[in-house]
């Protein structure tokens, strides 16, 4: 009987008396590349580039990928604990490139509260939240951001990383209250609204 907790040498070893590896489950998966993105793979560093833009990294340590004809692999040094992380972060990371240059990544904010907007202009988009002055925010590189009818704002990018920081960055200047509804929140997001309290 095998104490809780612990785990038998018979476990760790196959029928075949050969140790099961551990495979990491995202990063055992290849990456389709679509025939609109090109793909270039110099040692370590990946370049990525598509219809929406241009992404590069330089693989996780203990990784490395390789390319067959419109399919990306990516193998890691080892089986320990931090192979294995890195194994799952490079194919996620990689993934997305290729998804980003593809087709893009889109967040959407809404804006709510009497005089509240936003615009652009630019690579500034300024917003009026109520304080005593607009709020100037830059664009990073790559990132996109349109307004329509001064209150509904869309970010776009090839980045994933990017694009989701833009749009917590502007949310985080006036996130939405939940009393009135007043300020900035994701279009999918669902605010529980509270109710003021009475005067007696």
């Amino acid at each position: 009987m095998t104490p809780a907790g612990k785990i038998s040498a018979a476990n760790c070893f196959s029928k075949s008396g050969k140790k099961n590896e551990t495979m990491s489950r995202v990063g055992s998966k290849t990456i389709e590349v679509p025939d609109k993105v090109k793909v270039a793979i110099a040692g370590n560093h990946v370049s990525v580039e598509g219809p929406k833009g241009k992404l590069d990294m330089d693989m996780p340590r203990r990784t490395s990928v390789s390319q067959q004809e419109n399919t990306l692999s990516v193998v890691r040094d080892g089986d320990d604990r931090e192979a294995r992380a890195m194994h799952g972060l490079g194919r996620s990371l990689l993934n997305n490139m290729v998804v980003g240059v593809a087709d893009g990544y889109v967040k959407k904010l809404e804006i709510n509260g009497v005089g509240f907007k936003a615009a652009v202009s630019g690579n500034t988009v300024t917003m009026n939240l109520g304080y005593s002055h607009p709020i100037k925010y830059d664009l990073p590189d790559q990132v996109k951001v349109t307004v329509d009818k001064d209150t509904n704002v869309t970010i776009e990018g090839p980045d994933k990383q990017k694009v989701g920081l833009v749009a917590s960055e502007l949310r985080g200047f006036y996130p939405v209250e939940p009393y009135k509804g007043k300020g900035v929140k994701y279009a999918d997001e669902y605010v529980r609204r509270k109710e003021g309290k009475t005067v007696q």
